[in-house]
Order: C-alpha cells, then structure tokens, then sequence
C-alpha cells in the first residue's frame, strides 16, 4: 500500500483489483474521497490507496524510464538521464545513493521506490520523469 499523500499524478504505481495487478499512471486524485485514478494497459480506473502498490527501483526501472548506465572504475554505478545523476557507491545498492541535477544534490540512505525518485526528480528539475 502507497500512502495517498505520496501519490502525484505522473507516478507509476502497480494497482490491484480482483486479485490481478497492472502497472499504470496516475491520471488523477480525489482528495475528498482519497481515490486515484490509474491509466493501466486496460482502461483507466479509480483505486484507493490500499490498491496501489509501490515498484521498487532497480535497474531495469532506471533503463525503463530512460537512464543510462556507466560503471566506473572505483566500484561505484551512475546512471544518467540529461543532467540528472544518480551514483550507487556500492554497485547494485539502491538502498545508498545520491543523487543531484545542477547544484541540488541529496543522499538518500533508504531503498527507493519508482514513485519516490520520480517525486524527487520533479521536484529538482520540475519536468516529470516518465518512460
């Protein structure tokens, strides 16, 4: 479950309905009821927060959303999307990184989920972060 005051239009969530899970976008929210409106392959539909599910970031979600990878010679990973930098310390770790776009930089000691780098990349770049 995703707290709903996480949730921005732009994120990629996975929602449940039925037992069946789909990645989509949220479209749309309804604070006063707090539902959010998630565009999946299927159609668009309105979920409550118990029905969202968070991706974990990793690889394969970087590359999806359009970063490069570069390994350096000191162990460490970075991952590059324009201007915008992350760099694993420890390759693989997504549980430590940093990661900055001009002169914002931030650690983030904790594991990342999609949604989470995509608010952060929002917030420093103010372009939203989308495949």
């Amino acid at each position: 479950m995703i707290k709903f005051s996480e949730i921005k239009p732009g994120d990629i969530v996975m929602a449940e309905y039925e037992g069946q899970q789909w990645q989509g976008t949220v479209k749309d929210l309804n604070k006063e009821d707090k539902e959010v409106c998630v565009e999946t392959e299927v159609q668009e539909f309105w979920f409550t927060p118990e029905h969202l599910f968070a991706i974990p970031l990793d690889e394969s979600q970087l590359v999806k959303l359009g970063f490069h990878k570069q390994e350096n010679p000191d162990g460490t990973v970075k991952y590059m999307k324009d201007s915008f930098r992350i760099l694993l310390p420890h390759g693989g770790d997504f549980s430590n990184m940093e990661i900055w776009w001009r002169e914002d930089k931030r650690h983030i000691n904790q594991h990342l989920n999609v949604h989470n780098l995509q608010n952060h990349y929002y917030d420093m770049t103010k372009v939203e972060l989308n495949p």
